[in-house]
């Protein structure tokens, strides 16, 4: 039996994902395809403009699922991601769909794609020095600790993603050992070789969005010039109002978290979109290395490519018999 056919959009912050997927869903509506997220922050029903999240109208007659799923008071991990689009992909095949992988959150397709390497249970005393060890000095100690005793895994992670460094630091400090390097936990071997991969009955079109550093950024700035003009001040201001703390992972989010530094007198207003730049920008390099690592993928400009991407993907399905 031939292997079915799953789309993969990826790419960094920014990149035209969104819209990519939504002119691809269409051109494909005959295979009835469905967008499945895999962007870490579309999971949450309470963010929106912070996130860039598809507006209901953009979503129109395109199936999307895994957006809108969780509370910020339950937070997703890795894990439940692999679990629940791991079954989105069992639908699709029991339904005859097209599935559409669409995302900026690496280190969430790797798990799917490649599985993920073990965990450990970490002991009480290496929680509480982790605790005391942020509450005293922040995440800089965390992170200086990983470049010397796991620097491939801090290439890996945005520095604002503490969750992940504390994790990697307690790994560490539990075992003596990196994290990384984990290759032979994958599936495949190499963790950023997807040709090999655990998805069994299933052949992926990988396609990368990728855009010029200096236009990228300008498409940044205009993007958080936009979200603070549609209320994403306010958007911060209201999760409050309702009881959301903002210590909750989510909210310490890129915007999210300079926002709440704003609101505490951290940041003033007229460097406040300045500083959402300069750190999606710095996620936007985080998310280019650690893709650059990834293949096979092909690398489309969202702007001057949509033609060739639309092409090439109507030719790889019908090299598989489905045209």
């Amino acid at each position: 039996m031939s292997k079915r056919p799953l789309i993969i959009i990826s790419g960094a912050t920014a990149t035209g994902k969104t819209a990519t997927s939504i002119n691809v869903a269409k051109l494909l509506k005959v295979y009835q395809p469905r967008i499945i997220n895999f962007d870490s922050l579309l999971f949450y029903k309470e963010l929106n403009i912070g996130t860039a999240k598809p507006s209901k109208e953009e979503q129109a007659g395109i199936e999307h699922r895994l957006v809108d799923i969780r509370s910020i008071n339950d937070p997703l991990n890795a894990a439940d991601f692999t679990a629940m689009a791991l079954q989105e992909l069992d639908a699709c095949e029991k339904e005859n769909r097209l599935p559409i992988l669409v995302g900026g959150s690496g280190f969430y397709l790797r798990a799917l794609v490649k599985g993920m390497y073990d965990s450990i249970d970490v002991s009480d005393e290496v929680k509480q020095k982790a605790a005391a060890l942020y509450e005293a000095s922040g995440i800089d100690p965390f992170i200086e600790a990983l470049k010397l005793h796991d620097p491939e895994r801090m290439k890996a992670l945005h520095a604002n993603d503490h969750y992940r460094i504390r994790r990697a630091w307690e790994h560490y400090q539990m075992t003596g050992k990196p994290i990384t390097p984990v290759g032979e936990q994958f599936a495949g071997g190499d963790p950023y070789d997807f040709s090999k991969h655990r998805l069994d009955g299933w052949d992926f079109y990988h396609i990368h969005m990728q855009l010029p550093r200096p236009q990228h950024a300008q498409i940044i700035a205009d993007r958080t010039a936009k979200m603070l003009e549609a209320g994403f001040i306010e958007e911060t201001r209201q999760l409050l109002d309702d009881g959301f703390s903002e210590d909750s992972k989510p909210l310490q989010s890129i915007g999210y978290r300079e926002i709440l530094a704003y609101f505490r007198g951290e940041l003033e207003r007229n460097v406040l979109a300045q500083r959402i730049e300069g750190t999606t920008r710095r996620l936007a390099k985080q998310q280019r290395t650690f893709f650059a690592k990834v293949r096979p993928k092909f690398c489309y400009h969202p702007l001057d490519d949509v033609a060739k991407l639309q092409g090439d993907v109507v030719e790889w399905l019908k090299q598989r018999g489905l045209s």
